[in-house]
């Protein structure tokens, strides 16, 4: 069974960073999209930002400029660089992946930002 697994999650103080990263059971060379969905309390889950295979990133108008995703094939992971954070990016972070038609999903981890 594949698997995601989330690391880097905290508590942090307005306008610092985080760096998140996710684990794949898998070769990342066999996932087609990966990327990254949060869920802030009382929301939807929605799409942070996403990196196609051989393709370019794609993130969410709230996090552009500010949120960098990156991915290493080679040691199936995948990375999202969190800068100037605001308190409107708490939320549970999850990581996922996109292979052979089917979506898998990590457990999440959470970040909160404190104002």
């Amino acid at each position: 069974q594949v698997q995601l697994a989330e690391f880097g999650g905290g508590l942090v103080q307005a306008g610092g960073s985080l760096r998140l990263s996710c684990a794949a059971s898998v070769s990342g060379f066999s996932i087609n999209t990966i990327g990254w969905y949060r869920q802030p309390p009382g929301k939807q889950r929605e799409l942070v930002a996403e990196m196609p295979s051989g393709g370019s990133p794609r993130y969410a108008d709230s996090v552009k400029g500010r949120f960098t995703i990156s991915r290493d094939n080679a040691n199936n992971m995948v990375y999202l660089q969190m800068n100037n954070l605001k308190p409107e990016d708490t939320a549970v972070y999850y990581c996922f992946a996109y292979r052979y038609s089917s979506y898998i999903w990590g457990q999440g981890t959470q970040v909160t930002v404190s104002s």
